[in-house]
Order: C-alpha cells, then structure tokens, then sequence
C-alpha cells in the first residue's frame, strides 16, 4: 500500500508508517502546502495513493464525487501523534487493501 499524508498529518505518522514497510509520500514532497484541496485528491487519484488527512469537510466532497479511488483515510487528531499512528496502524491492520480500495476510512 502506498499513501499520501496532506500536510494537515504530522510528520511522525508517516515516519511510523515508513518504519512498517509502507511507501508513504508527504505532501510537501511533492506539492506546495497551499496547493488546493482538489489538485490534491487529483494527484492522489493520478498516483494511485490513499491518500490520508485530518480534513474531512473538503476531502469527504471529493471522495463522494469520484467513482473511483486509491481511497480515503481521515485521520482523527488525538493528544500525542504516536495515538494518531496507533489509531492508523490498527485500521491497516484490520482493513487491509481491499478494505482501503475506494472507501473512505476513518482511523
């Protein structure tokens, strides 16, 4: 699986996640953190990477208007960031790929 962090996911998250095995691109890797939200989930969906944010309004819109997608995680921020991780790593676990595929998920 490989994942897009928005720049909204800290930075220690997607270290976790890199420290699993799982390619993980951060967004100001590869677009301006200003980009808007649209050409984000564009690039996300070009690239086949989930892509996973803390923005649920904007992404949640775009998700819902596209037939098909990598898939959609939104990431509730909670007090430490390893929480955060935790909270993702376990929604991997149980979801699986095929359970990312063209959903949204909520970790």
């Amino acid at each position: 699986m490989t994942f897009l962090c928005d720049h909204d996911v800290a930075t220690d998250v997607a270290r976790v996640l890199r420290a699993r095995g799982y390619q993980v691109t951060e967004l100001r890797e590869v677009l301006p953190p200003d980009t808007p939200d649209a050409a984000v989930w564009a690039h996300a969906c070009a690239h086949g990477l989930i892509l996973i944010t803390c923005n649920r309004a904007d992404f949640l819109v775009l998700a819902q208007g596209t037939e098909r997608h990598p898939g959609l995680i939104l990431l509730f921020r909670r007090k430490t960031h390893q929480a955060e991780a935790g909270r993702l790593l376990a929604l991997l676990a149980n979801a699986g790929e095929q359970g990312l595929s063209n959903n949204v998920n909520f970790a």
